[in-house]
């Protein structure tokens, strides 16, 4: 829990029971599973149940489970099948999860800039980067606001280079009326504890690409053909199977999660409204076209008129409020942190760096103008779904306070 200066109040957390809905409904299903005697999902019900369920959510022909969204990005990554040294276009602006599968399956990230206000990556950025090379494009929706899917897929197609959507952060979030997930052509999904529905630890992929589908089944469950005639191993891959107690938990999550995204929309807007007009404030950049799922609340602060920018405003929320935030995100760009700048992968092999043109790692700043704008404005707000009018009202009041 967040402890306000209020000790009658409290903020919710993701990382604990105040923040989540797990109730009744996982604990029945957990009861299943450990009557039945079956935690294997290839065995058991429930993961293919949720594989079912989300599927027809989303609005897709295939949905898979496995162990987390690292997992998932993996999986996805194995399914378009890049060459050694083939590029993958990233954003810069991500957590690590999202990029270290790259470089297990032998491709190189290349690092697109962002939109400052968004901290999305978009098609404008994503065209200087697109090379000979370049085998798939992976797009983050950043805290849960959609990237600008249209213009992406209009660049992606027109190229013939798949997209890999990481929707981790962005369950049920759409552009053009359309799910997230479901417009590239793959999706990534993670039900780590942060997010929106979870399991501790847990990921989903969904495609409508039968291709893709059937080397994402097998890129699970260590390339073993399940169900073929003469059964084989027939790639390189490892476990990323989900088990029965993660399905039965994420199955109960699901049936909730569209009251969990509704009720965040609710008080994300709420709190728009009431700060929409504090000078050196910018509430979220929101295209027309989409729907914000609010994975967490960000501003972006100007630095020429609140003193100390975001670093300053979040110090001031701590310890004048007990309100917790987190400025820039993350500390640095993706690819000023060592991996990468040092290229530290396989022993002192360097590899797949070794295979990568000297352009796919340039990772010069003045190439990145919009990602060093970005991180020096934004400060992450934690929200979830059980934050309430008070809990929005203690919010708005006590940053036009420290603000004053």
């Amino acid at each position: 829990m967040v402890l306000s200066k209020d000790p009658s109040l409290t903020l919710p957390s993701d990382q604990n029971s105040s923040g989540r809905t797990l109730g009744d409904e996982e604990l029945a299903l957990l009861t299943k599973v450990i009557q039945s005697g079956t935690l294997t999902g290839t065995k058991g019900t429930f993961v293919k149940q949720l594989e079912h369920d989300f599927a027809q959510l989303l609005g897709v022909k295939h949905a898979y489970a496995c162990t987390s969204g690292s997992g998932a990005i993996h999986v996805a990554i194995a399914a378009i099948d890049p060459e050694p040294g083939d590029e993958i276009i990233t954003t810069s602006i991500t957590d690590m999860g999202a990029l270290t599968p790259i470089l297990y399956q032998g491709a190189i990230p290349v690092f697109a800039d962002v939109d400052p206000k968004t901290w999305n990556v978009t098609a404008e950025t994503i065209a200087p980067k697109i090379t000979e090379r370049t085998k798939g494009i992976i797009v983050t929706h950043l805290f849960g606001n959609p990237c600008n899917m249209t213009e992406i897929m209009e660049l992606a197609k027109a190229h013939n280079i798949p997209v890999i959507e990481d929707a981790a952060q962005a369950l049920l979030a759409t552009h053009n009326g359309q799910n997230i997930g479901s417009i590239g052509d793959i999706g990534c999904f993670s039900l780590q504890q942060g997010k929106h529905i979870t399991t501790g630890e847990g990921g989903l992929i969904t495609t409508n690409n039968d291709a893709f589908a059937r080397r994402t089944f097998l890129a699970i469950n260590k390339a073993w053909g399940y169900g073929d005639p003469k059964p084989d191993h027939y790639f390189l891959a490892l476990n990323y199977r989900m088990s029965e107690l993660q399905g039965a938990v994420a199955t109960a999550q699901l049936t909730k999660l569209t009251d969990i995204v509704n009720r965040r929309r609710t008080t994300a807007n709420q709190l728009t409204e009431k700060i929409k007009d504090i000078p050196g404030i910018a509430t979220p950049k929101i295209d027309p076209r989409n729907l914000h799922s609010y994975w967490k609340y960000c501003l972006s602060v100007d630095s020429n008129l609140v003193e100390g920018g975001a670093v300053g405003l979040a110090k001031a929320l701590k310890e004048e409020k007990g309100i917790f935030s987190a400025p820039r995100y993350i500390q640095k760009p993706a690819f000023q942190c060592e991996i990468f700048r040092e290229q530290r992968t396989f022993g002192k092999s360097r590899f797949p760096f070794t295979l990568a043109s000297p352009e796919a790692v340039d990772y010069n700043p003045d190439q990145y103008p919009g990602t060093f704008a970005g991180l020096e404005s934004v400060l992450v707000l934690p929200w979830n779904e059980n934050y309430t009018d008070e809990h929005v009202d203690y919010i708005a009041q006590a940053i036009k306070q420290v603000l004053s």
